[in-house]
């Protein structure tokens, strides 16, 4: 057990995640630890940049995918916002092909929502600390990265843009152009040239290919 050191002040995390039954989840574990807190939950991009600013975390946990926007653009406005704030991502999606885009976009760390409690406890200490937390598998990437002065892509989806990344994942989602483009703030034109440069890279001849491999890769992400 954690004994809190004499007038330690308790740390302060903010949650940023769109599905309730994970809020909740994360909120039960960190109450569980005497010495943190959740000071807000947030479900939006919109509303993680509010409560970002009404509250100042010492953490914010961020999932990638939410109702208005895309994980990745909320760490990189925050970021802009205060240069020192802290985010660890706590997301299903593929350590693999995301854990770089959320270090690159200023990320701390980088945690599947699959990983047991102490993992993910481990990883909100550690991102609290100011220090990067990645899985043993994806620090040995970065390090071999850096070794070749690049990550080596092991899917063709690795190869996508993040912004190619967004428009690629919400066309597993079913959402028309007309839909991607008001989620995304992007004109619909930007959109189908997005189309058509994902098309290209993952050497897909027609729309109804890519839908159904963006499909299948949505399901594969669980």
């Amino acid at each position: 057990m954690t004994y809190l050191q004499v007038n330690e002040p308790v740390k302060r995390i903010l949650i940023v995640d769109d599905h309730p039954l994970v809020r909740a989840g994360l909120t039960s574990l960190i109450a569980a630890e005497p010495d943190l807190e959740v000071c807000g939950e947030a479900e939006t991009l919109r509303e993680g940049l509010q409560l970002v600013r009404d509250l100042t975390p010492d953490l914010t946990v961020v999932d990638l995918s939410l109702e208005d926007g895309n994980g990745l653009e909320l760490i990189k406005r925050l970021r802009t916002h205060d240069t020192e704030i802290r985010i660890l991502v706590c997301s299903v999606h593929e350590e693999a092909l995301f854990a770089e885009r959320a270090i690159g976009a200023g990320a701390l760390g980088y945690i599947n929502k699959h990983k047991g409690i102490d993992e993910v406890i481990a990883a909100v200490r550690q991102t609290l600390a100011g220090r990067i937390y990645l899985s043993a598998d994806m620090q040995q990437r970065f390090v071999e990265g850096f070794a070749q002065k690049r990550m080596p892509a092991q899917s063709p989806v690795e190869l996508l843009t993040d912004r190619e990344l967004q428009v690629f994942i919400l066309i597993g989602e079913g959402l028309s152009n007309g839909r991607m483009a008001e989620r995304l703030h992007l004109s619909v034109k930007t959109i189908e040239t997005h189309r058509e440069k994902i098309k290209r890279k993952l050497q897909l001849s027609s729309a109804a290919e890519l839908m159904r491999y963006a499909v299948q890769w949505q399901l594969e992400q669980g």
